[in-house]
């Protein structure tokens, strides 16, 4: 086991990490070269079976995606014995608007995933499919009764997505949310929220998560499927430049407010109707802008992303800043 990793056993995919960091899955961002990059760089690399998106007729794109995540990731570990790449994993949406999901999952088994993520419901055939292939399944979560509904369901850990957290926030301070599932689960537990340090991931392990869930970092990284735009507003940007809305998807997430400026309305004044939207384009100012594409989201963690690195370096970064963090504590 990693001298760093916390007393409880973590099972085979989650030991071993050189930084104990799972990559959240990034919508339209997270691709295979940010995967790839990642895992090499010692932690485990993730992104959404959704974002390998293909058109009528296509190849099957996400057959390809694991592929060469899985032909590239073993070349290395045969060349790197003695530091092998990091495992990977792939976020299923379960939630019944995912028309691919059953598909998606069939490929995902048969290659083998090592770690599957699932969102927005817990379903135990997803969990099932994991197990069938020597899989373990992690569920992410914004309170304690969605908590223990997963793991009935037969999910093998959890992930606390708390207040701060980039995209789809929960509304919980991390202390309390990962108390509360402490009280019960000594599974597996991840921690999302604000986590771009190595300071902060040494946190999220003394408040009781066994890893740190890093994403609004990656967005400013070389391999980040990201517009330059979106990956300067990151650096330029702080807590205070984010805002929490359910306006653009239904569910309450964490967004740039230059990105809302940007399709005219004013971040500090949005309508909770979004009938009650006018966007300023189009005519009649009523062309819907699309979330995540042009609504950029991101966490209150981005203050500390000053610039745009190979993902390997930030890794690298802040497992520097984690290993300092713990000589401090042990003076």
């Amino acid at each position: 086991m990693n001298k760093h990793a916390p007393i409880r056993q973590l099972p085979k995919a989650l030991a071993n990490l050189r930084v104990p960091m799972v990559a959240a899955p990034l919508f339209i961002i997270s691709n295979p070269d940010l995967v790839i990059a990642q895992c090499k760089a010692g932690i485990v690399g993730s992104f959404p079976a959704l974002n390998a998106r293909e058109e009528d007729g296509e190849p099957i794109l996400l057959e390809a995606w694991l592929k060469r995540i899985t032909e590239e990731l073993d070349r290395y570990n045969q060349a790197h014995p003695d530091a092998p790449a990091a495992p990977f994993a792939v976020n299923q949406i379960v939630h019944k608007s995912n028309t691919r999901l059953e598909r998606d999952m069939e490929i995902c088994a048969r290659w083998k995933v090592p770690i599957w993520i699932t969102s927005l419901g817990a379903r135990p055939e997803v969990n099932e499919a994991a197990h069938s292939c020597g899989g373990i399944a992690l569920h992410d979560v914004i309170n304690d009764m969605f908590a223990r509904k997963a793991i009935a369901k037969g999910a093998d850990g959890l992930i606390a997505v708390a207040a701060g957290a980039g995209g789809h926030a929960g509304p919980i301070s991390p202390f309390a949310l990962i108390q509360e599932i402490r009280e019960w689960f000594d599974g597996p537990l991840l921690l999302s929220g604000s986590i771009a340090t190595g300071r902060a991931l040494l946190a999220a392990q003394v408040m009781g998560a066994d890893l740190g869930y890093v994403g609004s970092p990656f967005i400013a990284t070389q391999e980040a499927n990201a517009v330059e735009g979106y990956k300067r507003m990151v650096l330029e940007s702080g807590a205070s430049d984010i805002v929490n809305s359910k306006l653009f998807t239904g569910i309450a997430g964490n967004y740039l407010k230059p990105s809302i400026r940007n399709i005219g309305l004013d971040p500090d004044a949005l309508p909770t109707d979004p009938t009650e939207m006018n966007y300023g384009r189009g005519e009649g100012g009523s062309a819907k802008p699309k979330a995540w594409k042009e609504v950029w989201g991101a966490g209150h963690g981005i203050g500390a992303v000053r610039d745009v690195l190979p993902a390997g370096d930030l890794v690298a970064r802040i497992g520097r800043e984690y290993r300092q963090a713990l000589a401090d504590i042990r003076r």
